[in-house]
């Protein structure tokens, strides 16, 4: 039994690796797009696209630490 608990686990923080960058991935693709529209608004881009990134990867770290500690209960 302990085995799935540590399969799920893998199997759960490579879910949440794979969706946090598909997110980043999303995001870059949509800055991009805006800067190519309109390149005088290419700072408030950035900063907008840095925070949300930092976002998603939290969102991501947090969710590998749950899988984590879950295998090892």
């Amino acid at each position: 039994m302990e085995g799935l608990a540590h399969l799920a686990a893998g199997l759960g923080a490579g879910m949440a690796v794979i969706g946090g960058g598909y997110g980043i991935g999303r995001l870059a693709d949509a800055a991009m797009h805006g800067t190519a529209r309109q390149p005088s608004a290419a700072n408030d881009i950035r900063t907008t696209m840095i925070i949300a990134a930092a976002l998603i990867e939290g969102v991501t770290l947090f969710a590998e630490v749950v899988c984590i500690l879950l295998a090892f209960k």
